[in-house]
Protein backbone atom coordinates (compact mmCIF):
# COMPACT_ATOMS: atom_id res chain seq x y z
CA UNK A 1 0.00 0.00 0.00
CA UNK A 2 1.08 3.54 -0.68
CA UNK A 3 1.64 5.36 2.44
CA UNK A 4 0.02 9.17 3.17
CA UNK A 5 3.29 10.60 1.75
CA UNK A 6 4.29 8.31 -1.03
CA UNK A 7 6.69 10.37 -3.16
CA UNK A 8 7.14 13.39 -0.95
CA UNK A 9 10.01 15.01 -0.04
CA UNK A 10 10.56 16.34 3.36
CA UNK A 11 13.37 18.22 5.60
CA UNK A 12 13.20 17.62 9.08
CA UNK A 13 15.32 20.15 11.19
CA UNK A 14 16.52 19.11 14.84
CA UNK A 15 16.19 15.51 13.19
CA UNK A 16 19.07 14.32 15.26
CA UNK A 17 17.33 13.39 18.52
CA UNK A 18 13.77 13.57 19.82
CA UNK A 19 10.62 14.98 17.98
CA UNK A 20 12.80 15.53 14.72
CA UNK A 21 14.06 11.79 14.47
CA UNK A 22 10.70 10.70 14.98
CA UNK A 23 8.71 13.14 12.77
CA UNK A 24 11.50 12.27 10.15
CA UNK A 25 10.86 8.30 10.60
CA UNK A 26 7.29 8.58 9.81
CA UNK A 27 7.48 10.65 7.44
CA UNK A 28 9.64 7.91 5.85
CA UNK A 29 7.60 5.08 6.79
CA UNK A 30 4.61 6.34 4.68
CA UNK A 31 6.87 6.96 2.34
CA UNK A 32 8.74 10.39 1.90
CA UNK A 33 12.32 10.57 1.05
CA UNK A 34 13.61 12.29 4.12
CA UNK A 35 16.65 15.10 4.69
CA UNK A 36 17.30 14.85 8.08
CA UNK A 37 18.87 17.90 9.44
CA UNK A 38 20.60 18.58 12.49
CA UNK A 39 23.55 20.65 14.05
CA UNK A 40 24.77 17.31 15.19
CA UNK A 41 26.35 15.81 12.15
CA UNK A 42 26.62 11.65 13.76
CA UNK A 43 23.20 11.96 14.90
CA UNK A 44 21.36 13.45 11.46
CA UNK A 45 23.26 10.46 9.69
CA UNK A 46 22.15 7.70 12.72
CA UNK A 47 18.32 9.28 12.06
CA UNK A 48 19.03 8.74 8.15
CA UNK A 49 20.42 5.15 8.83
CA UNK A 50 17.44 4.52 11.09
CA UNK A 51 15.26 5.45 7.90
CA UNK A 52 17.03 3.41 5.52
CA UNK A 53 17.63 0.14 7.54
CA UNK A 54 13.53 -0.11 7.64
CA UNK A 55 13.79 0.34 3.81
CA UNK A 56 13.20 3.82 3.79
CA UNK A 57 15.43 6.63 2.00
CA UNK A 58 17.29 9.47 3.58
CA UNK A 59 20.12 12.13 3.60
CA UNK A 60 22.09 13.54 6.58
CA UNK A 61 23.14 17.48 6.48
CA UNK A 62 24.98 19.30 9.03
CA UNK A 63 23.38 22.66 9.80
CA UNK A 64 23.49 25.03 12.00
CA UNK A 65 19.98 26.55 11.56
CA UNK A 66 20.67 30.02 13.52
CA UNK A 67 23.33 30.76 11.41
CA UNK A 68 22.17 31.87 7.60
CA UNK A 69 25.71 30.57 5.83
CA UNK A 70 25.24 27.21 6.89
CA UNK A 71 21.24 27.35 6.09
CA UNK A 72 22.47 28.63 2.89
CA UNK A 73 25.01 25.66 2.34
CA UNK A 74 22.05 22.85 3.25
CA UNK A 75 19.56 24.09 1.51
CA UNK A 76 21.65 23.80 -1.59
CA UNK A 77 22.80 20.65 -0.91
CA UNK A 78 19.23 19.52 -0.17
CA UNK A 79 18.10 21.21 -3.67
CA UNK A 80 20.69 19.71 -5.44
CA UNK A 81 19.65 16.29 -4.32
CA UNK A 82 16.14 16.62 -4.43
CA UNK A 83 13.58 16.95 -7.23
CA UNK A 84 11.80 19.11 -4.92
CA UNK A 85 10.77 19.86 -1.56
CA UNK A 86 7.07 19.57 -0.25
CA UNK A 87 7.47 19.14 3.50
CA UNK A 88 9.70 21.73 5.72
CA UNK A 89 9.35 20.86 8.96
CA UNK A 90 10.81 23.54 11.18
CA UNK A 91 11.24 20.95 14.89
CA UNK A 92 14.92 22.76 15.36
CA UNK A 93 14.55 23.77 19.51
CA UNK A 94 16.47 24.04 22.70
CA UNK A 95 15.47 24.92 26.16
CA UNK A 96 16.32 27.66 28.26
CA UNK A 97 16.04 25.35 31.87
CA UNK A 98 12.73 27.80 32.93
CA UNK A 99 15.23 30.52 33.35
CA UNK A 100 12.85 33.94 34.53
CA UNK A 101 13.66 37.14 33.16
CA UNK A 102 16.35 38.60 35.75
CA UNK A 103 18.31 35.01 35.59
CA UNK A 104 18.36 35.45 31.32
CA UNK A 105 21.64 36.84 30.10
CA UNK A 106 21.92 38.41 26.97
CA UNK A 107 23.68 34.95 26.06
CA UNK A 108 20.91 32.70 26.61
CA UNK A 109 18.20 35.15 25.30
CA UNK A 110 19.91 35.19 21.90
CA UNK A 111 20.89 31.62 21.78
CA UNK A 112 17.33 30.47 22.43
CA UNK A 113 15.68 33.06 20.30
CA UNK A 114 18.28 32.84 17.57
CA UNK A 115 17.84 28.27 17.34
CA UNK A 116 13.53 28.89 18.23
CA UNK A 117 12.30 31.18 16.33
CA UNK A 118 15.83 32.81 13.71
CA UNK A 119 15.54 29.16 12.19
CA UNK A 120 12.41 29.55 10.80
CA UNK A 121 13.02 32.44 8.96
CA UNK A 122 16.57 31.32 7.83
CA UNK A 123 15.04 28.00 6.61
CA UNK A 124 11.94 28.86 5.68
CA UNK A 125 13.03 31.43 3.44
CA UNK A 126 15.95 29.34 2.13
CA UNK A 127 13.88 26.32 0.64
CA UNK A 128 10.31 28.33 0.14
CA UNK A 129 11.32 29.30 -3.17
CA UNK A 130 11.43 26.11 -4.85
CA UNK A 131 8.22 24.89 -3.07
CA UNK A 132 6.12 27.67 -4.53
CA UNK A 133 7.95 27.49 -7.74
CA UNK A 134 7.12 23.38 -7.84
CA UNK A 135 3.32 24.45 -6.58
CA UNK A 136 3.59 24.85 -3.05
CA UNK A 137 3.94 22.88 -0.36
CA UNK A 138 3.61 22.10 3.65
CA UNK A 139 4.92 23.70 6.26
CA UNK A 140 5.17 22.34 9.94
CA UNK A 141 6.51 24.57 12.72
CA UNK A 142 6.95 23.23 16.26
CA UNK A 143 6.05 25.58 18.84
CA UNK A 144 5.01 24.39 22.35
CA UNK A 145 2.35 25.09 24.68
CA UNK A 146 4.64 28.11 25.67
CA UNK A 147 3.42 29.44 22.48
CA UNK A 148 0.09 30.15 24.12
CA UNK A 149 0.48 30.14 27.74
CA UNK A 150 3.01 31.41 30.81
CA UNK A 151 4.81 28.50 32.75
CA UNK A 152 5.71 25.89 29.95
CA UNK A 153 9.41 27.26 30.36
CA UNK A 154 11.33 30.72 30.83
CA UNK A 155 11.09 34.11 29.47
CA UNK A 156 13.63 33.58 26.03
CA UNK A 157 11.48 30.35 25.39
CA UNK A 158 8.13 31.57 25.65
CA UNK A 159 8.78 34.22 23.78
CA UNK A 160 10.25 32.11 21.32
CA UNK A 161 6.86 30.05 20.95
CA UNK A 162 4.96 32.99 20.89
CA UNK A 163 7.06 33.80 18.06
CA UNK A 164 6.72 30.36 15.98
CA UNK A 165 2.60 30.93 16.04
CA UNK A 166 2.65 34.37 14.78
CA UNK A 167 5.20 33.30 11.91
CA UNK A 168 2.98 30.50 10.96
CA UNK A 169 -0.24 32.65 10.92
CA UNK A 170 2.07 35.62 8.87
CA UNK A 171 3.12 32.93 6.70
CA UNK A 172 -0.45 31.20 6.25
CA UNK A 173 -1.26 35.19 5.31
CA UNK A 174 1.32 35.66 2.81
CA UNK A 175 1.53 32.74 1.13
CA UNK A 176 -1.45 30.86 1.05
CA UNK A 177 -2.44 31.53 -2.02
CA UNK A 178 0.60 30.18 -3.32
CA UNK A 179 -0.18 27.34 -2.40
CA UNK A 180 1.96 26.79 0.98
CA UNK A 181 -0.20 25.56 3.84
CA UNK A 182 1.74 26.39 7.14
CA UNK A 183 0.65 24.96 11.16
CA UNK A 184 2.35 24.79 14.32
CA UNK A 185 2.68 21.89 16.03
CA UNK A 186 2.05 23.18 20.37
CA UNK A 187 3.47 19.76 22.42
CA UNK A 188 3.30 19.83 26.37
CA UNK A 189 5.73 17.90 28.02
CA UNK A 190 7.63 15.55 26.02
CA UNK A 191 10.05 12.47 27.10
CA UNK A 192 13.36 13.44 24.95
CA UNK A 193 16.91 13.57 25.44
CA UNK A 194 16.54 16.93 25.26
CA UNK A 195 13.99 17.27 28.58
CA UNK A 196 15.18 14.45 30.79
CA UNK A 197 17.56 15.81 32.30
CA UNK A 198 15.17 18.80 33.15
CA UNK A 199 12.25 16.49 34.58
CA UNK A 200 14.85 14.48 36.15
CA UNK A 201 16.29 17.78 37.93
CA UNK A 202 13.76 17.35 40.29
CA UNK A 203 12.93 21.23 40.45
CA UNK A 204 9.34 21.66 42.39
CA UNK A 205 7.79 24.14 39.92
CA UNK A 206 8.66 21.47 36.75
CA UNK A 207 7.31 18.53 38.27
CA UNK A 208 4.27 19.94 39.97
CA UNK A 209 3.21 21.35 36.64
CA UNK A 210 4.07 17.83 35.25
CA UNK A 211 1.65 15.87 37.80
CA UNK A 212 -0.72 18.22 36.93
CA UNK A 213 -1.58 17.10 33.33
CA UNK A 214 -4.63 15.16 33.19
CA UNK A 215 -3.30 12.70 31.18
CA UNK A 216 -0.89 11.71 34.10
CA UNK A 217 2.10 11.17 31.80
CA UNK A 218 4.57 12.58 29.30
CA UNK A 219 3.78 12.70 25.45
CA UNK A 220 6.00 10.40 23.37
CA UNK A 221 8.07 11.97 20.77
CA UNK A 222 5.89 9.18 18.03
CA UNK A 223 2.95 10.70 19.66
CA UNK A 224 3.81 14.42 18.28
CA UNK A 225 5.22 12.84 14.66
CA UNK A 226 1.37 11.21 14.48
CA UNK A 227 0.09 14.76 14.39
CA UNK A 228 3.11 16.07 12.47
CA UNK A 229 1.94 13.52 9.69
CA UNK A 230 -1.93 14.82 10.07
CA UNK A 231 -0.86 18.17 9.05
CA UNK A 232 1.71 17.40 6.12
CA UNK A 233 -0.40 15.10 4.61
CA UNK A 234 -3.78 15.83 1.99
CA UNK A 235 -6.00 14.60 4.76
CA UNK A 236 -5.38 18.24 6.23
CA UNK A 237 -5.46 20.13 3.37
CA UNK A 238 -8.20 22.79 4.43
CA UNK A 239 -6.07 23.11 7.58
CA UNK A 240 -4.28 26.71 6.99
CA UNK A 241 -2.49 28.78 10.14
CA UNK A 242 -3.56 26.71 13.19
CA UNK A 243 -1.69 26.10 15.84
CA UNK A 244 -2.33 22.63 17.58
CA UNK A 245 -2.13 21.80 21.31
CA UNK A 246 -1.18 18.23 21.97
CA UNK A 247 -0.40 18.69 25.41
CA UNK A 248 -2.43 15.97 27.36
CA UNK A 249 -4.75 18.54 28.82
CA UNK A 250 -1.96 20.91 30.36
CA UNK A 251 -3.32 23.74 29.45
CA UNK A 252 -6.99 23.42 30.48
CA UNK A 253 -6.08 24.22 33.88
Amino acid sequence: MNGKLQGKFAVVTGAGSGMGRAISARFAVEGATVAALDVNSEAAQETADIIESHGGQAISVRVDVSDAASVTRAAQLVTSRFERVDILANNAGVLDSYAPLLETSEELWDHVLNVDLKSLFLVTKALLPTMIDRGGGVVVNTSSIAGFVAGGGGIAYTSAKHGVIGFTKQLTADYGRKGIRANAICPGAVETEMTQSLFESGDAAVMESVRAVPAGRYAQPEEIANLALFLANDESAFVHGAAYLIDGGWTVR
